[in-house]
């Protein structure tokens, strides 16, 4: 795993000599498909970087990856389940995901305290509801290796999900997808 910022030509030669004789794979941290968003959290890097860097490691043969944070400050729901179509046309082989979760003693904590409504903080029904929701528009040819995050409840300045741990998340996922009787990709155009 990595940010945009950290390759260049000289460590994807590398990286794809490597791949040659081993499986190899090279995550970009995205984070969030907005500039906004990307430098209120501090990001260093805009979502052309990550674009950029996804393409490139991309052409050089390498399996490449990405993660999301839902949730962050500023994004209503809209605009991340438009984030579905926007990384959906990425060379990706595998994606990741997670909901936001705020941890004691950062600046994100202190933003939390001062105005909490800035955030938009799921609770576990709506996470559920909304994983759903992005999974159907979401390139059926990725790999999803996470659905959520998991910190420790009392590392969290937010709200939590208790003790329920990511696996218990995921079964709660594939519950949600069967009753529904939907998929990754339904709605991908």
């Amino acid at each position: 795993g990595t940010r945009p910022d950290c390759v260049d030509d000289e460590k994807l030669e590398y990286f794809a000599r490597l791949a040659e004789k081993h499986y190899v794979i090279i995550e970009y941290g995205i984070e969030s498909c907005y500039n906004r968003t990307l430098g209120r959290i501090n990001r260093g890097h805009t979502f052309e970087e990550s674009e950029a860097a996804i393409r490139k490691t991309a052409s050089y043969g390498i399996h490449t990856g990405a993660h999301l944070i839902f949730g962050l400050q500023g994004e209503t729901e809209t605009e991340m389940l438009a984030e579905a179509g926007i990384v959906s046309s990425l060379p990706l082989d595998t994606i990741k995901f997670h909901q936001l979760q705020i941890i004691k003693n950062t600046p994100m904590a202190d933003d939390y305290q001062k105005d909490p409504s800035q955030f938009n903080l799921f609770s576990l029904e709506g996470y559920i509801d909304f994983i759903v929701r992005f999974t159907e528009l979401l390139n059926p040819a990725f790999v999803i290796e996470r659905f959520t995050g998991e910190a420790p409840p009392r590392f969290q300045a937010g709200p939590t999900w208790g003790n329920l741990r990511s696996d218990q998340v995921q079964m709660m996922i594939e519950k949600e997808l069967e009753e529904r009787d939907t998929w990754q990709g339904k709605l991908y155009k």
